[in-house]
């Protein structure tokens, strides 16, 4: 594939058949939001969206399958898949008697209102009850719990003839079967598993399921962004979907605003590191060990963001190893004290490199003042590595980097490396200085009224130094 991310080459195939799937070019993604949406006041906690599946197509055409295989693929991320077919209207006693005649393949079988209320509620990171329904009796017996997650999976036959459920995926797929695999699939399924004799399967699809299919399902085909041909043994085009997906899932709102601003990928190692370093209740210790590891991470995607050299070496084969040098002109500037936490990190990776300090009083959001500074001579002709693991107003921050400028240091050999950075501080560095890095491992809900982060985790330095009174 070369260098050619997936997004540039889903975009690229519009209107064509691409690796066995067609992609139609309203595909959505996650919207960015706007600056005004992003510098929301910290009373109003910025919410991040799930990304939203919508998986359609007629019945039997292994809608299931691919979601089942997409699950399984995005095994780092939280995913909740969400069956159309629980939405159905329970059958009142004259339809129960009459139910061979009742068209469960037609928009107003399904319970449109409550399916969106559920998906609104998860949208909103509240757990909802999802109805399971019984086919058996053709009534909602019990209910499921289902958590807020990063990916909704929503699967149905009709998911995409309702405009108001349409509207809340990011990505829209349709599964594409040959209608005869399809019959036979379904007469498996209904015999087999729902207890229907052949007969009646065979009426119920000829007076119902394909009619509704020529009607209502096939003409929301038009609305798809990607069309999937032969389902579940497709596996490059849900290999290609799921990058995808990645891609978004990977890239917060504000990665879209600012392309100077770099969040690391999430894993489910790196938020249970999080979770541990923001509990309240972890230890000394165990704060230390993990901050230390997400610190890690953090310089060495930061080293990543430095210009290499192309080098050969050979190896103790006799072979030829073309790869890269490192950066040799490189300091790291570390803000006292928190910054000092992130030296022995960036120290680890690089072997006697030298580090500089810069001690700023800080007083609430203003009264930021320089109180001293040491840093080397010869920092002008290098690369700075500025270290402080909270961005939080950004005003700090500033002043560091401005001192960092008056030094000589060009804007654009600056990489500030820190563990959580809020909406705020990012938004006053990348406008100010638009071509520094900033490399972080989570982006904050925003700054309470006394601007400190939240959710945060509390005073870094007292906690990673031992010195809290707690």
């Amino acid at each position: 594939m070369g260098s050619k991310s997936v997004v540039d080459m889903i975009q690229a195939s519009s209107g064509v058949h691409f690796s066995g799937f067609h992609v139609n070019g309203h595909m959505n993604g996650l919207e960015p939001r706007s600056a005004k949406e992003t510098t929301s006041p910290a009373s109003e906690e910025i919410q991040r969206q799930p990304f939203v599946i919508g998986v359609a197509g007629g019945a039997a055409s292994g809608k299931t399958t691919v979601c089942d295989m997409i699950i399984q693929q995005l095994h780092d991320q939280r995913v909740v898949l969400v069956n159309q077919d629980s939405f159905y209207h329970s059958l009142t006693e004259e339809e129960l008697a009459r139910v061979h005649e009742y068209n469960f393949d037609h928009p107003d079988a399904f319970d449109t209102d409550n399916l969106l209320s559920c998906m609104e509620k998860l949208r909103q990171g509240q757990a909802v009850d999802i109805p399971k329904y019984d086919f058996k009796t053709y009534k909602t017996s019990v209910f499921r719990r289902v958590n807020p997650a990063d990916v909704i999976i929503l699967e149905g036959i009709l998911l995409f003839h309702d405009p108001r459920v349409r509207r809340l995926m990011n990505m829209k797929i349709f599964v594409c079967t040959d209608a005869d695999v399809r019959l036979a699939r379904r007469i498996r399924r209904d015999t087999v598993e729902n207890g229907r004799d052949i007969g009646t399967v065979l009426d119920q699809y000829s007076k119902f399921v394909k009619p509704a299919f020529d009607d209502f399902i096939l003409p929301t085909k038009k609305y798809a962004d990607i069309i999937i041909p032969r389902g579940g043994d497709n596996h490059v085009a849900i290999d290609l979907i799921v990058q995808h997906i990645c891609t978004k899932l990977g890239q917060h709102d504000l990665c879209k605003i600012y392309p100077n601003l770099y969040v690391i990928q999430s894993t489910f190692q790196i938020r249970g590191m999080h979770t541990l370093i923001r509990d309240s209740q972890t230890t000394k210790h165990d704060f230390v060990f993990y901050s230390d590891r997400l610190i890690r991470l953090v310089v060495e995607h930061g080293l990543g963001h430095l210009p290499f050299t192309e080098k050969q070496v050979i190896t103790p084969t006799g072979c030829v190893y073309s790869g890269v040098d490192f950066c040799k002109r490189l300091c790291g500037v570390s803000v006292i004290r928190s910054g000092e936490s992130m030296e022995n990190a960036l120290r680890a990776c690089c072997k006697g490199i030298k580090i500089g300090k810069i001690l700023i009083h800080r007083e609430g959001d203003n009264g930021q003042q320089l109180i001293y500074e040491k840093l080397p001579n010869d920092i002008s002709e290098r690369h700075v590595l500025l270290l402080d693991p909270i961005l939080g107003t950004g005003n700090s921050a500033v002043q560091a980097i401005n001192l960092l400028i008056s030094k000589g240091v060009p804007e654009g050999n600056i990489v500030f490396l820190n563990l959580i950075s809020a909406p705020q501080g990012v938004h006053v560095v990348c406008k100010k200085f638009p071509r520094i890095k900033i490399v972080t491992s989570e982006i904050e809900n925003g700054l309470n009224e006394e601007f400190r982060v939240i959710p945060g985790m509390g005073e870094f330095g007292d906690r990673y130094f031992g010195t809290d009174d707690d």
